[in-house]
């Protein structure tokens, strides 16, 4: 099997686990779509330009990949999606481990995700779409 095809079925489950999880709060979009994107440009540059150009997904692929930037809105997201996943597990998991361990992964995520910049400096122009330091 070529390494292009592998690069390609893994940007397919990518984008496959992206979709669930626009409709499932526990699952994640924006990282698998970030993937997507990543293997795409390694399988085929179609689909790569069409994940990076998508209207929906394009935007935040595109400010992460140029700037490093993660908008407020995914931030929030993210940050009440550890809340309310460690709180379910306080809840509903007897073994105390298993809240360890998310935490142990949470925090150090957290920490990275809120580091990143929320907006593109005013002074950079935005390409395709959007507005300088909007965060969009």
């Amino acid at each position: 099997m070529q390494a292009s095809y592998l690069y390609l079925a893994l940007g397919w489950l990518s984008v496959g686990l992206g979709i669930v999880g626009a409709f499932l709060p526990i699952l994640p979009t924006t990282p698998f779509m970030l993937l997507a994107a990543w293997l795409f440009s390694k399988g085929s540059p179609r689909l790569h330009a069409w994940i990076y150009n998508h209207p929906h997904f394009g935007p935040s692929i595109r400010h992460w990949t140029e700037h490093g930037v993660i908008n407020r809105r995914a931030k929030i997201m993210a940050m009440s999606a550890f809340v309310v996943v460690i709180a379910a597990s306080l809840i509903f998991v007897e073994n105390r481990w298993i809240v360890m361990i998310q935490l142990l992964v949470a925090i150090p995520v957290s920490c990275f995700i809120l580091s990143r910049p929320s907006r593109i400096p005013a002074s950079i122009p935005v390409t395709q779409g959007g507005e300088p330091g909007t965060g969009v």
